[in-house]
């Protein structure tokens, strides 16, 4: 995937994040508060499972291009999967934020991401959504 793309991607899941709203109903979910000391990211992420499956994923708060992009990819690529494999795309995404063997295939869009090691600095943006449901599911 060439920068272009990339970016394309990116600005596109920013502009017009899938998920992000407050479920009507917060009963049917589990809240999750994800934030970055450092800077303004702050999300709360509301999680409903059902039967060790991820029903659905939403998502609120205020967050720079790059944690409002993952998270929208990233809830989107989990809602519909099982506990175990969530915790396993998690593993790869995690693996390729940190260049290490991962496997791209089951990352899907959020292989838009695969650079973000030659930015430090940003890492902690690109995973702010995945370290919060991480944290959550590593007991399910």
């Amino acid at each position: 995937m060439d920068n272009d793309m990339k970016r394309s991607i990116i600005l596109d899941n920013y502009q017009d994040a899938k998920n992000r709203m407050i479920p009507e109903n917060t009963d049917d979910y589990v809240m999750i508060n994800s934030n970055n000391q450092s800077c303004i990211d702050n999300i709360n992420i509301y999680v409903k499972l059902n039967n060790e499956k991820i029903e659905d994923i939403k998502f609120d708060g205020e967050a720079c291009v790059i944690a409002i992009s993952s998270t929208s990819i990233l809830s989107n690529l989990l809602i519909g999967k099982t506990v175990s494999e969530a915790k396993e795309i998690l593993n790869n995404y995690f693996n390729m934020i940190e260049e290490k063997e991962y496997n791209q295939n089951i990352l899907d869009e959020a292989n838009v991401f695969e650079d973000m090691y030659k930015q430090p600095s940003r890492k902690t943006c690109a995973t702010l959504f995945a370290r919060g449901i991480n944290n959550y599911l590593k007991d399910k």
